[in-house]
Parts: structure tokens; sequence; C-alpha cells
């Protein structure tokens, strides 16, 4: 079971979140890759033989690109924490893990590398990367919680706890979170990341602490827009994109918050503004908007997902590269690891993909 802490005399949104951190348990990596994507009863897949080899293609290309020491670069993003998370991620996401078959051995090296990026702060940071730490933070402690999830091993659970620690105590006055390892100003964005991160976390038997969760989702739910029901980048700002949107909807129905108001007003938001119509909308941000839309919508369900990802699969495959990589501003690893996520949701080999 998991380890969220609810606070005695709690109620509401903390008991919620606490809650349903403490009904899912963690789902067994064997049992996990016993699933078949073809099975026609796993009626919410909707992956094809041509995306699954597309998702092959951007793990061999992304294993082509992997540093000696485990890590990866992208552009001028260089031994950045969230490239590297974000890699191994992707491929966990296909059923691949350290130590077993033929990505084990540089799997096994890039869980070192992340442990060994823990910061005595609990920052998981290296002193070369250009990115903005808490963005780098929030997806490695991401990866250490689904690769300790995975492989129990008991120096990723110290790393892993270390780092959920630096979380909760740089949450700001708001219950955000921003670039910076401190208690400051905040955005959605990397608010988001931390809160998948600290749900992850729960996932794997970390303890997170409910009022954490409470704070964060109190933040999320303030930067909804009344207006037309997206989120905003910051609270009191108004302008709403879809990018930001699916973080928000995804990190609240993972805080168990399906059934608010903000959470179904953003679910909307989502359906009115298709990528088939409003692309200006999502190339802002691209990767970014399709790996969080896709996730958020696949906790949907029903048309929305259908429509939603059959149209992302496809694009994706046309746009693929014919060495296996898709494009992007951040670099070419970080766009075919987001793309690879993306294409993998529907599989739901990683735990904190699965409903």
């Amino acid at each position: 079971m998991m380890g969220a802490r609810l606070p005695k005399g709690r109620s509401g949104t903390a008991a919620a979140c606490a809650a349903i951190l403490l009904a899912v348990a963690v789902s067994s990596p064997a049992s996990a890759q016993r699933r078949d994507p073809f099975d026609v009863e796993a009626r919410e897949y909707l992956g094809t033989r041509q995306s699954e080899a597309a998702v092959q293609k951007g793990l061999n290309f992304l294993a082509s690109r992997v540093q000696p020491d485990g890590h990866w670069n992208s552009a001028h993003y260089n031994a950045d924490a969230a490239v590297t998370g974000l890699a191994v991620l992707a491929f966990l996401a296909a059923g691949h893990q350290p130590g077993r078959g033929r990505y084990g051995a540089f799997l096994n090296r890039s869980a070192d590398w992340l442990a060994e990026s823990v910061q005595r702060s609990g920052v998981i940071y290296r002193g070369g990367s250009t990115g903005p730490p808490m963005y780098g933070h929030g997806f490695a402690t991401l990866a250490l919680a689904e690769l300790y999830g995975m492989s129990r091993r008991t120096d990723l659970r110290r790393k892993l706890e270390t780092a959920v620690r630096l979380i909760t105590q740089t949450q700001n006055a708001e219950g955000g979170w921003r670039y910076q390892p401190q208690a400051a100003d905040a955005d959605i964005s990397v608010t988001a990341v931390q809160v998948v991160a600290l749900r992850a976390a729960a996932n794997a038997g970390i303890e997170v602490p409910a009022e954490t969760i409470r704070r964060a989702v109190a933040y999320l739910k303030a930067c909804q827009n009344n207006t037309d029901g997206g989120f905003s980048y910051q609270i009191n700002q108004r302008g709403s994109g879809p990018a930001r949107t699916g973080a928000a909807v995804l990190c609240l129905y993972l805080c168990g918050e399906s059934a608010s108001k903000e959470c179904k007003n953003g679910v909307t938001f989502l359906q009115q503004h298709p990528i088939s119509k409003y692309e200006w909308a999502y190339r802002e941000h691209y990767f970014y908007a399709l790996y969080y839309c896709t996730q958020a919508l696949y906790q949907v369900g029903g048309k929305p997902w259908t429509e939603w990802y059959t149209t992302v699969r496809e694009r994706l495959i046309e746009t693929q590269a014919k060495d296996g990589s898709w494009s992007d501003n951040p670099g070419s690893e970080y766009a075919t690891a987001m793309a690879v996520l993306t294409l993998q949701v529907p599989a739901g080999l990683l735990p904190i993909y699965q409903k």
C-alpha cells in the first residue's frame, strides 16, 4: 500500500486526496508486461502495429544517444535531470527495466546517475545543467519513483525519500512551486510535475503528507479561468492554454478530484479546443501539450479519449524521422522521449499511467 499520511481530524479535500492515494496499490511489473496490447478486451488501448513500431524506433534512437554514464543530453540541455528522467521513463513505459533485456545495462547506469544526482539538499541536479532545477527535479523524482517501484532497490528508496522531502519543504504559501528549490512564487507547469512526482512516490510506498496535496490542489484550482474553464500559467492571469489545462486536469484526476467543477470544466475546455482546430495553441509547447493532454484524456476515457488519441497517434507516426526521432526546440532526445511516453499512455505499463 502507498504511504500517504492523513493528519488526524482532517476532512474534505485532504481526506479525499489521501483516500485516493491510499487506495491504489503498486502494480506488479510482471503482471503489467503480461498484458497483450492487442487484446480485443483492452478497449481503451488504441495503439496499432504502426504505433508500436514507432515506439520501438524511438527507443532505438534514444539508446543510440545515451552517454556512457547513463545520462542523456538534448540540444543545449547537458546533464539535465529532466531529460534523463524522461528518457528513462520512455523505456519503462514500454516495459523495459534496469538489468533486464537489451536495454538493461545502460538503464542500470541511468538509475545510478539519477540517484547520484540527488544533492544533500534533496534537489536532483547536476552542475552543468542549464534547465530550471525544479523542472528537472520533478521529472527525475517521477523517474526514481517508477524505478523504485519496479526494482525495490533500497538505495533508490533513500534517494527518493530525500527528493520528496525537498518538494514538500519548498511548496510556497499559495500551494505551488516554481523554477528554484525554494518557497517563492509558483506556476502551474512546475507545480504539475511536482504533483505527479508525489503521486508516483506515494504509489511506490513513500510517505506523502496529505496537507501538501491539499494545498497543491487548491493552487491548481485557483489557476482556472472562470470564463472558459481552461487554466492559466499563474494565479490571477487569464490566458488559458491546452498544455497547462491538460496538466491541471491530470493532476486533479490523480488527486481524486475528477468530480470537482474545476476538473469537469477543464475537460470541457480540452474538448472544445481540439488540436485539429487549434493547432497554434498546441504548437507553443507541442510535445509537452501532447504528453499531458494524452494522460489527462486517458483518465477521462470514452469519446474524448478516443477522438484525442487516434488523432495524436497518427500525427506522431507521420512526423517521426527516419532515424526514429522526433524534433522540437529542447532537442530531439527530449522530443523523442515525450513522443514515446505519449504513445505508450494506454499500454498502462507505468503505474502512474494506470487508472
